[in-house]
């Protein structure tokens, strides 16, 4: 034992309860809000250095340009939370989009299209689900080849050509507003309530956090935590179906080769928004922040001039460094 551990010893050698240290100095403090923090700090730095920031039309971008990765990272925590990960989220998009422009293009209507596209997403998430807990195969390499074959599906029935969507319902989507909301906005936050709602005040959001958490004791609880998992990976995938909407809606046309880097942000999001990777906590109201978080981000070294070649760099920056705080997460 050395000298300072005697000291910290008392006298009939039991250890001597440390002083409890300010809030801000512990490192946990961080980890729960590194999303928020961040965020304040990131519109303090560019609202001081760029003019143009603190502008309306700049928020109004920001807020629309992060309502599509806020709608897949509420899909992407559900999985996350059971201690898993979805790689193939961003191929799903694409799928459901390239089958939202051809439905449309078939000339069935714009809902029917959507809904083809929530349902196709939401299918590949379940199958996903399937494969992960009755295969007993690890969700990093189903997801993987889903996302491998899920992209050769959305190929072939493209032909690689991109679709024209010229609906009224999807230009209004684009473009409406209610305020400085825009509709995209509207719909991320509805789903980010409808997510949370279903994590915090329903049974099923307690089974999901306790078969993260430790799934052995989930299950001699009586959760059936094959069906839990199957249902995360389905709302994800339900998720990717409703952000392929938004990204059609928002561009005008189904993009097969559509790079939107929304894997990489998505879990980006929700690293940052304190979700852990080990499964049993999480949140939505963090990873919304972490995802506004990425965002402005992006948005501020656009203003500053920095080369887009930066940015991935500035965000895998980030999430590294968030996810060395999340080590001392409470």
């Amino acid at each position: 034992m050395s000298a300072s551990d005697r000291a910290a010893d008392g006298e009939a050698g039991t250890r001597l309860p440390r002083p409890a240290r300010p809030a801000l100095l512990e490192p946990s403090f961080w980890a729960d809000w590194a999303a928020v923090v961040g965020l304040a700090g990131l519109v303090l730095v560019f609202g001081l250095t760029a003019p143009a920031f603190f502008t309306t039309a700049n928020l109004q971008a920001v807020l629309l340009a992060s309502a599509i990765l806020v709608v897949v990272a509420v899909g992407q925590t559900f999985v996350v939370a059971t201690a898993g990960i979805d790689l193939s989220m961003a191929a799903n998009i694409t799928l459901g989009a390239i089958l939202l422009g051809l439905t449309y293009a078939g000339g069935y209507g714009t809902l029917p299209a959507c809904l083809l596209a929530v349902a196709a997403a939401a299918f590949v998430g379940f199958l996903n689900g399937l494969v992960i807990t009755r295969g007993r195969i690890p969700d990093f390499v189903v997801t993987l080849g889903s996302l491998s074959a899920v992209t050769g599906a959305g190929l072939i029935l493209s032909s690689g050509e991109p679709t024209m969507v010229s609906s009224l319902f999807l230009l209004k989507l684009s473009s409406g507003r209610i305020g400085i909301l825009g509709y995209p906005v509207l719909v991320a936050a509805a789903v980010a309530l409808v997510g949370h709602v279903l994590l915090y005040h329903t049974r099923f959001g307690v089974h999901l956090l306790a078969t993260g958490g430790h799934a052995e004791s989930a299950r001699s609880l009586g959760i059936h935590t094959d069906r839990v998992k199957i249902a995360a990976y389905t709302i994800s995938g339900a998720c990717a179906g409703i952000a392929a909407i938004l990204l059609v809606a928002r561009i005008g046309s189904a993009e097969p080769t559509v790079n939107t880097n929304l894997l990489l942000n998505s879990v980006a999001a929700v690293v940052l928004g304190g979700v852990s990777l080990f499964g049993g906590r999480g949140s939505i109201l963090g990873p919304v922040f972490g995802a506004l978080m990425l965002t402005t981000l992006v948005n501020g070294l656009t203003l500053q001039g920095v080369s887009a070649f930066y940015q991935p760099l500035a965000v895998g920056i980030i999430v590294v460094l968030a996810a060395l705080i999340m080590r001392y997460q409470r």
